[in-house]
C-alpha cells in the first residue's frame, strides 16, 4: 500500500493495518506453547472470554497483538512471558516443559479414572491423581484427553447439518 493510499484510507476511517501476509516474520509461539502444555482452546475460550475463531486467529504466529492480550494469553497458558515471543529457536525453559509433560499426566490419568469401570483400577487412578496434585496442586480440574474427536463451538453444525438426505428415509415402512 502507497503512502498515498494509506492517507486516503485513513481519511476515511479505514485503518491502515493489513492482514499478516505469507513472509511476514513470526511474533510469537503462543499457538505452540498452548499445545505443548496440552490447554484445549476452549477452555483459553473460558478464561480469556473470547470465542474460539477469535483465539485461532490470534494464535496464527504473525498476529500483530497489544502487550496487554500477550499477558493475557501468558495467564491463561500459566508460562513466564518471555516463552511466549519468538527466540532464537530455543525450547520452552525447563520449568514450563516439565509443567506442559505434568499437564499431559494428570489428562492421561484423569482419562483413566474417567474410563476405568473395575473398582481396583478406579482407586489407583485416585491415588495418582492425589500424587500429581501433591507435587503441582495447580493442576487440580485438568480435564481428560477427549475421548471423540474435537468438539464444535456452539456456532458450528455437525455434518449432519451438511448432509441432505431424501424424505423416504424418515417415512415409516
Amino acid at each position: 500500500m502507497s503512502l498515498s493510499e494509506i492517507g486516503t484510507h485513513q481519511a476515511h476511517g479505514v485503518p491502515a493495518v493489513t492482514g499478516p501476509a505469507d513472509h511476514d516474520p513470526p511474533l510469537h509461539r503462543i499457538k505452540e506453547v498452548r499445545q505443548q502444555q496440552g490447554v484445549s482452546l476452549r477452555r483459553v475460550g473460558q478464561v480469556l472470554h473470547t470465542d474460539i475463531r477469535e483465539l485461532r486467529r490470534e494464535e496464527e504466529n504473525t498476529t500483530d497483538m497489544p502487550l496487554s492480550r500477550l499477558y493475557q494469553w501468558q495467564q491463561a497458558l500459566d508460562v513466564p512471558v518471555g516463552d511466549l515471543l519468538v527466540d532464537s529457536g530455543a525450547p520452552l525453559s525447563t520449568p514450563v516443559l516439565q509443567r506442559a509433560r505434568m499437564v499431559r499426566i494428570m489428562k492421561t490419568v484423569a482419562a483413566i479414572r474417567e474410563k476405568a469401570q473395575a473398582p481396583s483400577i478406579q482407586r489407583l487412578a485416585e491415588t495418582l491423581v492425589e500424587q500429581i496434585l501433591e507435587i503441582m496442586p495447580e493442576l487440580k480440574g485438568v480435564n481428560p484427553w477427549h475421548s471423540v474427536g474435537q468438539r464444535r463451538s456452539l456456532d458450528e453444525y455437525g455434518r449432519i447439518a451438511e448432509r441432505t438426505y431424501s424424505d423416504e428415509l424418515w417415512r415409516d415402512s
